[in-house]
Parts: structure tokens; sequence; C-alpha cells
């Protein structure tokens, strides 16, 4: 398990600088010792088998840390999305039951608004320590519960366990041949399975250095790329965009890139080719926080020569294409994708319902819809969830509509996605007005009560909202007036 892999690294290579984060450089001994002494020190506080520990920040190697301290006890770490509003961080600690949560100065002000009584609030810069207890986690002990939107408009928490992160490890290692001299700059937010666990993860269970970033910002990106070097790193079509369009991209020497994992949405061509321009191969990663993420990934010489693929399955998982049935289907046909394999979520948290409809047979139910072509390589096409993705944020409308419904002045509204030339998609509401509607004031209502990322970016009044005759509201009729309004 990964505190045993840190343990091994640490006694092989123990001055192998395994974090680097600004002017801080930790080896592989200094951070089995963290790891060790902060385990150590949650056990004193009553922290074991199966209690919950969340952490709020920017990426930081304390979260790493404490990724391996939970790993030794048998603990469940519950990474935070830093960007919510602090009630839906708050339902987050409690639904999850969390008794300690690690929040970093920048977002302390937050963590105290969020807090649940039943949680004490800690400082990463003074974590509690003690000495090592033995390392108790095993392979199917829960280790991540990581909240992802749902349908209904409430977060789920899916439970990966300590075999799936390993799993998906293993993936992510024989997808990006990693090894112990590569250098990943991880500069996407680790609450999200995509920054903690396509790259950084592996890499560490590789021996390698992870070059971390707080967020991503394009300058601090291109003077790593100088003065780093880094072999590898991780990049949503947003941050793509950011780096094409920045005056920098042009002189950048980006030789020691071998490659770059894109994924969280669909990346649009133009992207691939202006990084593969430059001789970079963009490796299409496909996959869901319930998988890990990796399901399905493109080998670099498929990146240069089929892009737009989102590749084959993962040495350690399953992916096939099914009908409404589940029965599979034969090459050139569209249907949903479906995951099996031990990097597959146990299922959700205290949510029987959700796992049973989400796992069928013990395959899992990712909601998109793609083919597999004649050569075994698969393609995305849609979405039967109707998920905006913005700049790599999963944005769902019926989260969005329930605060719409309430505010002011609205008779009847529902939320989609609208084209967004820089983030992909962005929400906008369109809003059936009701008495005093002033749209800028239904704007203002947002604010507080999600996350600034999920704010309708447009209020387009309309005389009534299109739906089927079941009284359904048509998605597609709904984007298409959102992008008439737009034209």
């Amino acid at each position: 398990m990964l505190h045993r892999w840190l343990d091994r690294h640490a006694a092989r290579t123990p001055d192998r600088v395994a974090l680097r984060h600004g002017a801080e450089a930790i080896t592989y001994a200094g951070l089995a010792a963290q790891a060790a002494a902060l385990a150590g020190g949650l056990g004193a506080r009553g922290i074991g088998r199966g209690d919950r520990v969340a952490f709020l920040g920017l990426n930081h190697p304390a979260q790493l840390v404490l990724l391996a301290a939970c790993a030794r006890l048998g603990a469940i770490l519950v990474p935070l999305n830093w960007r919510l509003a602090a009630p839906e961080l708050r339902f987050m600690l409690e639904d999850s039951g969390a008794r300690l949560l690690f929040a970093l100065p920048e977002h302390l002000a937050l963590a105290e608004a969020a807090l649940p009584p039943a949680c004490a609030l800690l400082a990463p810069a003074a974590p509690p320590t003690g000495p090592a207890p033995p390392a108790l986690g095993e392979a199917g002990d829960a280790l991540l519960l990581i909240y992802t939107s749902g349908t209904t408009g409430r977060p789920k928490g899916a439970v990966l366990d300590q075999r799936a992160l390993l799993a998906n490890a293993l993936n992510g290692r024989r997808l990006h041949a990693l090894g112990p001299a590569d250098r990943v700059l991880t500069v996407l937010p680790m609450f999200h399975v995509g920054g903690l666990n396509i790259q950084t993860v592996p890499a560490l269970l590789a021996g390698a250095t992870v070059l971390l970033h707080p967020r991503f910002e394009p300058d601090a990106f291109f003077d790593t790329l100088a003065a780093e070097r880094p072999t590898l790193t991780l990049l949503v079509p947003a941050v793509m965009q950011a780096l094409v369009a920045h005056p920098r991209w042009k002189t950048a020497d980006l030789s020691c890139l071998r490659a770059i994992g894109a994924g969280s949405s669909d990346v649009p061509l133009p992207l691939i080719e202006a990084f593969q321009a430059r001789g970079v191969p963009v490796q299409q990663v496909y996959g869901a926080t319930e998988t890990s993420p990796i399901a399905l990934y493109q080998s670099v010489a498929e990146a240069m020569a089929h892009p737009g693929s989102i590749g084959r399955p993962a040495a350690l998982c399953d992916c096939r294409v099914v009908d409404a049935a589940g029965r599979p289907l034969p090459p050139g046909e569209a249907g949903e994708i479906e995951v099996r394999g031990p990097n597959v979520m146990r299922g959700y948290w205290k949510a029987p319902e959700a796992t049973a409809a989400a796992l069928r047979q013990g395959w899992f139910r990712t909601g998109d819809v793609g083919i597999r072509d004649a050569a075994g390589r698969f393609w995305f096409t849609d979405r039967l969830k109707h998920l905006i993705i913005s700049g790599g944020e999963n944005i769902y409308p019926a989260e969005v509509e329930r605060v719409l419904r309430e505010a002011p002045g609205v008779a009847e509204g529902a939320v989609c996605g609208r084209p967004d030339l820089r983030w992909g998609e962005v929400p906008v509401a369109l809003v059936v007005p009701g008495e005093g509607f002033d749209p800028d004031a239904v704007l203002r209502f947002f604010e507080g009560r999600l996350a600034r990322f999920k704010h309708p970016r447009a209020v387009i009044a309309v005389p009534s909202l299109p739906r089927t005759a079941l009284g359904k509201v048509q998605v597609e009729a709904l984007r298409a007036m959102a992008a008439g309004a737009h034209s």
C-alpha cells in the first residue's frame, strides 16, 4: 500500500527528492518520516481504521503526507474543493462524518465558516505528531472519500479503497512509463482524482520527483519548464488554452516534456495539434472519480497517430460499450461506456440506491456515450448526464437549479451549458420571469450559496421552457435557445 511503498523508497533511496514545493524539498526519507509521525499524532487523537479526516487548501505537501498517514492507519482522507462555498463544504463534512479538518492558512476563514460542531479544525503547519504506530492499513481499507456532484444536485462521496489506488497507480505507471528519473509537474488541484491520482501518486510509487505547484499559473509553469525540466505533466483543456495563448508559448522550450496527459473533458483537436506541433504528444486519459480515475488512455504512439481517441483500456481494468440493457455492442455502434476492475470504487458513501444504480453486475456505468472502433480504440461522443464541464470543473445543472428556483422574480428556470472559447462551457440560466424579475438580482442571489465557478454567466428571459410531453425539460432545445441568445 502507499505507506509501505514510501517506506521502501525511504529505505532504498532516502536522499532522493520526493516533493518540491516552492523552495521546499522533501526527500523520500523525510516524507516517510513525516507521514509516520502524523499517523502517530492522529492515532493519539483517536483516529483509526475507517475514521474520516478532511483537507482544505491549495496543492501542498501536507495533503500527501496526510494521505500516507491515513493509509498507515486505515483511515479515510476527504479532500475538499476550496472553490466551494461554506454551505457546500459543511454538507460534505457532515455527510462524511469527518472528525478532523486540516485547513491551510489561506482557507482558514472558509474552514471556520463550514465547520460542523463535531469536527475539530487543525493547521497543517503544526500537525499532531507522535511515535510511528504499526502499519495497520490494508488493501481492503477505504482510503479516499471524494465528493462528486450528482444528477440530483447533491454531491455523492465515491469511496476508493487502498487496492483501488494501488491498481490506479500501476495503471498510471504503465500509461506514462514512469520511473525514478522522472520529474512530474503537478498544477491541477489535488482535491480531484485527476490532479491527485493520474500522475502525482503514481510518481511517488515509482520513486520519481513531484514538482508541486499550489495552483496553475502560466508564468510559474513556464518558469518551471526552464528551471526544473519536468518530463511529464497533466493538463485540462482550459489550462492548455491558457498556455497556448500566452506570450511565452512560442519561445518556451518544451523539449523536456516527453508527453502531457490530458483529460477531464473532451479535448479539442486544435489544442492537441498545438502541442503536438511543438513535438509534445498529448495522451488522452479517460475516467471518472469512481474509477480512481484511469480507465482508458492513449499510448504515446497512438496519441500522435490517432488524436482525438480516448485510447484503450488500462492494464488493470476492462472497458466496454453497451446498450441500454447492458448488452455489449459491436465495434462502430455508440453506447454507454462501462468500466470494471480493482480501480473502481466500492460504492457511494451512505448511498446504497445510488451505488446500485451506478454498479451493474460489477461494471461501473459512466453515463458517457462512446464508440469502440475495429482496432479496439475508444472514442468519446456524448454524455448521457447533462454535465457541464467548465475549465475542468464539473457542474451539474440540477445543483444550480436548486438555488435558481429560490431566486427572486423567477417563475421557472433551467440551467444548461453554453460553449465558451476560454472555459469550454459555462453555465447559463434560462428563466421564465415572474413578478419583480431582475437578471442582475438573480445573478447576485448565487453569491455565497454556490462556488463562483457554478454561478450562471448569464440569465436569459424566455416565455416558456421547452418540455417533453411528460413535462421534462428538453436539454438540447434549451442549449439551442441559450446559444441563439448569445449569437
